[in-house]
């Protein structure tokens, strides 16, 4: 090891560098920090208590984007809090993955727990009717939102199986999991549009470069699409349209530069 001045100065100023290394880049510590105070939010799970948000086992969850628009529907068996952690931190779900879902371009979390079958496991003798109310809910979730949206679609590969049971919509919890700071930066449109393209990209080389069974992930590509479009004409049109295009020869530049 060095012992002169200048070694010495060069250790501290690598040893600040690796601690400031250590901690995820602002967004993906945002975001996790965003989820965190989601999940602990109370929920009410009958008149007598409450229960975190994030520690119900059973119930179905919906995306939204920075425009309120309806973006994905999931349902789990497991915690919420760790099956939509999953969905938005890290490459374990197929969605994220495969370029179907956008994490960063989640703004909003809506859930429906479902409380009455919090103690059902998988050997519970009513496990097929706390399932086959899952899929309803999720059937019914999904169906009301994308009728929702704006595009008539959601970023879902697959449709949900059709209900087997009847069931009551009940009661959702819905919140953001993003600062004003971290909405602010990551929600500029012209950041959106560049993020949307990466996606679409991303997307379409997944399925040029798999032997598709159907036809969801390239259903996904066509709404991915059909919204950055929207978000590129919508960004185009606010910063003055047609009007605000330049007159000029293409050329011209390049012309005057050779001169």
């Amino acid at each position: 090891m060095s012992t002169n001045s200048d070694g010495k100065k060069t250790e501290q100023l690598g040893g600040v560098e690796a601690a400031a290394t250590r901690k995820p880049p602002l967004e993906t510590d945002e975001l996790r920090r965003g989820l965190q105070r989601f999940f602990r939010e109370t929920f009410h799970e009958s008149e007598t208590g409450t229960k975190p948000v994030g520690s119900f086992k059973w119930g179905v969850y919906a995306f939204y984007d920075y425009d309120g628009e309806p973006i994905y529907v999931g349902q789990t068996k497991e915690k919420l809090s760790g099956r939509v952690s999953r969905h938005l931190t890290n490459q374990r779900t197929d969605a994220v993955a495969m370029s179907v879902l956008d994490p960063f371009e989640v703004a909003d979390i809506e859930v429906w727990p479902l409380p009455e079958f919090e103690g059902v496991g998988s050997k519970h003798p009513d496990f097929k009717t706390a399932k086959a109310h899952l899929d309803a809910l999720e059937h019914m979730i999904f169906t009301r939102l994308r009728k929702q949206s704006s595009f008539g679609a959601i970023l879902n590969e697959k449709d949900p199986p059709a209900p087997t049971v009847e069931i009551a919509e009940p009661p959702s919890f819905r919140g953001t999991i993003l600062n004003n700071q971290i909405r602010e930066l990551r929600g500029h449109p012209d950041s959106r549009l560049a993020r949307r393209a990466l996606t679409v990209s991303k997307l379409a080389q997944v399925i040029s470069e798999r032997e598709l069974k159907g036809l969801g992930l390239r259903r996904v590509l066509l709404a991915q699409a059909t919204r950055m479009r929207w978000l590129a004409e919508k960004r185009f049109i606010a910063l003055g349209g047609e009007a605000g295009v330049e007159v000029g020869s293409e050329d011209e530049d390049e012309a005057a530069d050779s001169e």
